[in-house]
C-alpha cells in the first residue's frame, strides 16, 4: 500500500501508557510519527488552536501520539475516514502514579487544557485525574462501540506487542522485540534528559 493511501493512526491513550513506546514502534515500522505539540502555548490560545492545529498537523504524518490528540479523536474521525484508531491504557492506580511522578506538582497548559484549568497537575488533583482519565477511555470505547474494527486497545504492561498491532494496521511484524520506552530506567539516564530537551527546543519551533 502507498504511504498516501495508507489509513492514519491514532493513538487515543493518555500520556503515561505506552505513548512514547508506541511512537517508536511506529518510526521502527517506517511511519512518520507526530507526538505531542502546544506544548509552549498558553492555555487561551492552546484552547483556541489545538483542535484545527491539530488537524493541519495530521496531513504530513501516517501515526500520532500523546496529548493532545486524544482530545480530538472525535474530530480526527470525521475528518479522516479510515483512520485507525489505538487505545492505549493501563490500570488507573498505575496511570496514576506514572504521571504523578512524571509531572508531579508542575502546572502545565497541556494538563489544564485536559483536566480543566484548575487542575494544571496531577499531584494535589489526583482523584480528578483519574476521573478524567477514566471518562475519556470510556468515551473512546462509546464512540466506536459498533466498529469496532476501528479501534484497537493495547495494555504494554499485559504483553500486547507487534503481533497486535500488526495485525490492526496490516503490516508486517518486524525483527526483534516491540520498544519499551520512557520507563523509569530510561529516565535515570544524563543521555534521556539531554535528548528530551532536545526535542522540546525542536518542538518550540517546529510547531
Amino acid at each position: 500500500m502507498k504511504r498516501d493511501e495508507r489509513p492514519k493512526i491514532i493513538c487515543v491513550g493518555f500520556q503515561k501508557t505506552g505513548t512514547t513506546s508506541m511512537n517508536a514502534a511506529f518510526s521502527q515500522l517506517g511511519l512518520r510519527v507526530c507526538s505531542v505539540y502546544g506544548r509552549h502555548m498558553k492555555l487561551p490560545r492552546l484552547r483556541a488552536n489545538y483542535v484545527r492545529r491539530g488537524l493541519d498537523l495530521l496531513r504530513s504524518y501516517d501515526a500520532v501520539e500523546d496529548m493532545p490528540w486524544p482530545l480530538i479523536f472525535r474530530e480526527i474521525d470525521q475528518a479522516y475516514p479510515g483512520a485507525r484508531f489505538i487505545l492505549t491504557w493501563r490500570e488507573t492506580d498505575r496511570w496514576l502514579k506514572s504521571i504523578c511522578d512524571h509531572f508531579g506538582d508542575n502546572p502545565d497548559p497541556i494538563q489544564q487544557l485536559t483536566y480543566g484549568e484548575d487542575h494544571p497537575a496531577p499531584v494535589g488533583h489526583e482523584a480528578h485525574y483519574c476521573e478524567v482519565y477514566e471518562a475519556h477511555n470510556a468515551a473512546v470505547r462509546d464512540w466506536f462501540r459498533d466498529r469496532p474494527g476501528d479501534l484497537l486497545e493495547m495494555n504494554l504492561a499485559h504483553g500486547d506487542g507487534w503481533e497486535k498491532l500488526c495485525a490492526f494496521i496490516d503490516m508486517p511484524i518486524p525483527d526483534g522485540p516491540f520498544p519499551r520506552a520512557n520507563t523509569v530506567a530510561d529516565r535515570s539516564t544524563l543521555g534521556y534528559w539531554a535528548k528530551r530537551k532536545v526535542g522540546r527546543v525542536i518542538e518550540r519551533f517546529k510547531y
